[in-house]
């Protein structure tokens, strides 16, 4: 009997196709063009001198502002110092004190073990005579009383110590916040000054010359503004001086560089005389940031010193420096007037006179004379 045919269906055998492997290829041979055309891409264009110039202005600008924030991170970390040091002190003192406090109860508490305490019904009966119990009873009263004081005594002074000890230990919290302030103001600034320098290490021997080109034109703009100020200032001299010399004339002349003819006004010239003759001591130092003298000196750190040689104290970092004293306007400006520059107030310059200024510039450089339009000014104030 011939054998019933199967009415299954053949399994379909699916053959793996290639198309995934060749859309790997494509992927691949895509990345791969990428990568070529970035790598061939041309570099990007090399920056101008003028851009150059304006990036290291930019920098050591930067650069004094970041001088500012070590410096004030450095008077606050030096005035808590000092705090924390006169703390600690005063500790070590309480602590002394509660130390003799808890030795004169040790010495109330070894009395009474030794010598014990009667009842005062057996006081009454072992006294001589009734008056000799009372003069006992209030001898004995007087003693308690002083036991008192000095456990009184006692919790005072462990509750001032404690006190203290809590403050010392803020404070000390507060020292190391100010130190890392400290530190990171530090980083800061060496961060700018090394971006700098890099940048200026890059540029050829013709770009360098360029660049000094450009310094000297700046220079000379910034000299041509300070001789009209001191035309200005020259002209309104005169104008003052010759009202003062007219019939009804007040004697005092105003503005321009020129002082009052009061007592108060020759005081103020005398220590404006003194700050520049400072000042003018001090050029050719080296400016070095964080610098307060003598060796060099950083810009706020050079207007400090010159105006405590005149005998008066101004803060130490330009933001503060600005706040004393009186508001002067550009045009009546007076030698020993400090004239701050940029709008974060990062720079300060000792005005002497005709539209020039004694500063301590960047570092690099060193004390010297410059105009005051050498950089843009942020305003003027005369400390005293």
């Amino acid at each position: 009997m011939p054998a019933l045919a199967s009415h299954r269906k053949p399994r379909t055998r699916v053959r793996a196709t290639a198309p995934a492997v060749g859309l790997t290829s494509a992927a691949l041979a895509s990345v791969t063009l990428l990568s070529s055309q970035s790598a061939m891409a041309a570099p990007a264009p090399k920056p101008s001198i003028e851009e150059v110039q304006k990036k290291v202005d930019d920098l050591y600008r930067q650069a004094g502002t970041a001088t500012q924030k070590y410096n004030q991170a450095k008077e606050a970390t030096d005035k808590q110092k000092t705090k924390v040091d006169t703390l600690l002190d005063d500790v070590a003192k309480r602590t002394a004190k509660v130390n003799d406090a808890r030795r004169t109860l040790g010495n109330y508490a070894a009395a009474q073990y030794r010598d014990g305490a009667l009842a005062p019904t057996a006081t009454f009966f072992l006294a001589d005579d009734p008056q000799s119990f009372f003069d006992q009873t209030h001898l004995m009263d007087r003693m308690a009383e002083r036991q008192q004081q000095a456990v009184t005594e006692f919790r005072t002074q462990q509750a001032q110590a404690s006190k203290q000890r809590a403050e010392a230990v803020k404070s000390l919290e507060t020292l190391t916040e100010s130190q890392t302030a400290l530190r990171t103001s530090k980083q800061n600034v060496q961060t700018k000054l090394t971006e700098a320098r890099t940048l200026l290490s890059k540029l050829t021997a013709e770009e360098k010359a360029r660049l000094a080109e450009l310094e000297r034109k700046k220079e000379a703009e910034a000299k041509r503004k300070a001789e009209e100020l001191a035309k200005k200032q020259a002209a309104a001299k005169k104008e003052a001086a010759r009202k003062a010399a007219e019939p009804g004339g007040s004697g005092t002349e105003t503005g321009s560089g020129s002082g009052s003819g009061s007592g108060s006004g020759s005081s103020a010239s005398t220590k404006a005389e003194k700050v520049l003759a400072f000042a003018r001591a001090q050029i050719g130092k080296p400016y070095v940031w964080g610098a307060t003298g003598p060796a060099s000196y950083d810009c706020s750190g050079l207007t400090q010193a010159a105006w405590k040689a005149a005998g008066v104290d101004i803060p130490r970092t330009t933001w503060d420096q600005v706040k004393v004293g009186t508001r002067i306007a550009t045009a009546d400006l007076q030698p020993g007037d400090l004239v701050f520059f940029y709008d974060d107030i990062s720079h300060v310059g000792i005005y002497k006179g005709d539209g020039m200024m004694i500063h301590a510039p960047k570092p690099g450089a060193n004390v010297r004379e410059e105009s005051i339009y050498y950089m843009p000014i942020y305003g003027s104030v005369r400390p005293a």
